[in-house]
C-alpha cells in the first residue's frame, strides 16, 4: 500500500532527436532507485505529460514501472481539463501495474471548487488505486482550497494525500489542522519543503532530486529523525541549487542540469525550449556549490 512519506522525484521525460529515450530513462530509474527515493512521479509537469501523445504517455510509464522492479513506488501523473478524458486515463493507467496516481487539478477553464469536487469524485471513482491531489494554481490557474480537499477526503477513502504547491504555509497547515492521520500533505515546492515538514507535510514531490535524490532524502530522513540542525544545513547547501533550477519554466532548467550529470539529453519539447546560453553557467556553479557536480 502506498505510502506518501520522505522523496518522491518528478522525473523528467527525456527526448532524443524529439522523441521519448526510453534508454535515458531507465537510466535516470535506476539512479534515483540507487540514491534510496521512496517513489517516482512520471507523467506530471517535470515529465512534459501534456506534450506526450497517449501512446508516448503510457510508454513512459511502463518503462518506470518495469525499471523500478518494485524497489520505488510509481506514482504517474494523471488528469487533463476534460473530466471524462482524464476518466479514460485514469483507468488505462491503473492497468499498468502503478502503485496510485497523481491527479493534477484541472487547468485553464478554470473549474470552481464544486466543480473540482465533482470532477475528483468522478476520478476517485474510477480506480481502486491511491489517489493523490495535486495542487498547483500557478499552472492551473485557480487553487484548491483546503475545505476542498479536505471534503473530498471524507468522501473517498483511497484519496489519500495532496501535492500542495499554492506556496502557503497557511493553506498547508490549515489542510493538516483538519485531516485525519492518515492524509498525508506533501511539498509540491522544493524551496518550502522543510518549511512545510515543520508544520506537518511527510515530505515532498520534488524536481530538485531529479539531480540531487541523495542530498534530498538526506535531509527528509534527518528531519523525520528530529536533527532539524542537519536537515536545515542541507536545505541552505541546496537552496542556491533550486533557485537556480528555476530560473526558467521547469523542466527547462533540470533538463540542462541532469544533461551535465550525463543523464539525459537536454532538449525539452516544443513550446519549451532549451535553458538560454546566460542560465547555464550559473545553473553548472550552484551544481558545483552543491556538490553534485566537479
Amino acid at each position: 500500500m502506498l505510502k506518501l512519506k520522505g522523496v518522491f522525484t518528478a522525473i523528467v521525460t527525456p527526448f532524443k532527436g524529439g522523441k521519448p529515450d526510453l534508454a535515458a530513462l531507465k537510466k535516470i530509474v535506476a539512479f534515483q532507485v540507487e540514491a534510496g527515493v521512496t517513489g517516482l512521479v512520471p507523467c506530471g509537469s517535470t515529465g512534459e505529460a501534456a506534450t506526450l501523445t497517449p501512446e508516448e504517455y503510457l510508454a513512459v510509464i511502463k518503462t518506470v514501472v518495469s525499471a523500478a522492479k518494485g524497489k520505488a513506488y510509481v506514482v504517474p501523473g494523471v488528469g487533463t481539463n476534460s473530466t471524462e478524458k482524464s476518466v479514460e486515463m485514469v483507468r488505462k493507467v491503473s492497468a499498468l501495474g502503478v502503485d496510485g496516481l497523481l491527479a493534477i487539478v484541472p487547468y485553464y477553464n478554470k473549474p470552481t471548487q464544486e466543480g473540482m469536487l465533482a470532477h475528483f469524485s468522478e476520478l476517485a471513482g474510477a480506480t481502486r488505486l491511491p489517489v493523490v491531489l495535486y495542487n498547483i494554481p500557478g499552472r492551473t490557474g485557480v487553487n484548491m482550497l483546503p475545505a476542498t480537499a479536505l471534503a473530498l477526503r471524507r468522501k473517498f477513502s483511497n484519496i489519500i494525500g495532496i501535492k500542495e504547491a499554492a506556496g502557503s504555509l497557511d493553506q498547508v497547515s490549515e489542510i493538516i489542522n483538519g485531516a485525519d492521520e492518515d492524509f498525508a500533505v506533501m511539498s509540491g515546492d522544493d524551496a518550502l519543503t522543510l518549511p512545510m515538514m515543520a508544520v506537518g507535510a511527510k515530505g515532498v514531490i520534488s524536481v530538485v532530486s531529479n539531480v540531487a535524490p541523495g542530498e534530498m532524502v538526506k535531509m527528509c530522513g534527518l528531519f523525520l529523525e528530529g536533527d532539524l540542525a542537519g536537515a536545515a544545513a542541507i536545505h541552505h547547501n541546496l537552496f542556491p541549487l533550486v533557485k537556480a533550477l528555476f530560473s526558467e519554466t521547469n523542466p527547462i532548467p533540470v533538463k540542462y542540469a541532469a544533461s551535465l550529470m550525463g543523464l539525459c539529453s537536454p532538449e525539452p519539447r516544443l513550446p519549451l525550449t532549451p535553458l538560454c546560453a546566460a542560465r547555464r553557467a550559473p545553473l553548472k556553479a550552484a551544481m558545483i556549490k552543491a556538490g553534485i557536480l566537479d
